[in-house]
């Protein structure tokens, strides 16, 4: 993925991770559309970054997305990047009784099934630009997960196993397929990350991540700070017991 001149949808973009990155990237000439729930922090972020436009969208939504991801591609031809963050972190207690399906079917309505139907949706599109991008945004707990968060780990493993599948089928295609695994970052996805000592500071993250796509350092696609690293590689480096613990406070 170049680092400008792009025309770029980022869903979840009127805070956290998506608003880094969006004003990142519009910062280094790149015209941006951020996408989310809520009008009030879409019409801040385009305000504070002229140029930007922006679009109301619930990504557990299935018709919403349908209708938004058309009116997106016409209202902007030259759409070649697709970002999809926007997501919910939200504890779960499985022992519950009684226990509720609603926190789990949200999580998986905006999770797994909103980025899945979003790229499909602009697959078409992508597929006339000389070159375009599909992001995914999943989560170091995708490969390490924490006990208290089981549905939003288990979105985040399956959107990460859906983007392999993705990479490999549009393999032969001019659209690059990535993956994005955050560690735990400052923001305001669930309470207590934003204060918590050992989230990585947004803004760090985010400069970090601008670079490594600058300097194309995305080995198997995936785009993986240092912070990450450890919960990315724990089963591979045959530390998964481990890591699993001291993730979970068993250590």
């Amino acid at each position: 993925m170049k680092i400008t001149g792009n025309t770029i949808l980022i869903t979840g973009g009127g805070s956290g991770i998506g608003r880094a990155l969006a004003e990142a990237l519009h910062a280094r000439g790149n015209r941006i559309i951020i996408t989310g729930r809520r009008q009030a922090p879409l019409q801040a972020v385009a305000e504070a970054n002229p140029g930007m436009a922006w679009a109301i969208l619930d990504m557990a939504d299935a018709a919403a997305i349908r209708v938004v991801a058309a009116r997106i591609a016409q209202d902007h031809p030259d759409l070649n990047v697709v970002i999809n963050n926007a997501g919910v972190m939200t504890p779960e207690d499985l022992t519950a009784d009684p226990f509720s399906l609603e926190t789990a079917e949200t999580t998986i309505a905006t999770n797994l099934l909103g980025p899945i139907r979003l790229t499909m949706a602009l697959l078409p599109h992508l597929r006339t630009r000389e070159a375009s991008t599909v992001v995914t945004v999943t989560s170091g707990l995708a490969f390490v997960p924490l006990a208290a968060t089981p549905t939003y780990n288990a979105t985040k493993a399956a959107i990460h196993s859906w983007t392999q599948s993705l990479r490999t089928q549009l393999a032969d295609t001019a659209i690059e397929v990535l993956e994005l695994a955050p560690p735990a970052v400052a923001t305001d996805l669930m309470p207590g990350h934003a204060d918590n000592p050992a989230s990585m500071p947004l803004a760090d993250y985010t400069a970090e991540v601008i670079g490594l796509i600058e300097r194309g350092e995305t080995p198997r696609g995936e785009i993986l700070v240092e912070r990450v690293k450890p919960l990315r590689r724990a089963e591979i480096d045959g530390r998964y017991a481990q890591v699993y613990a001291a993730l979970n406070g068993q250590a």
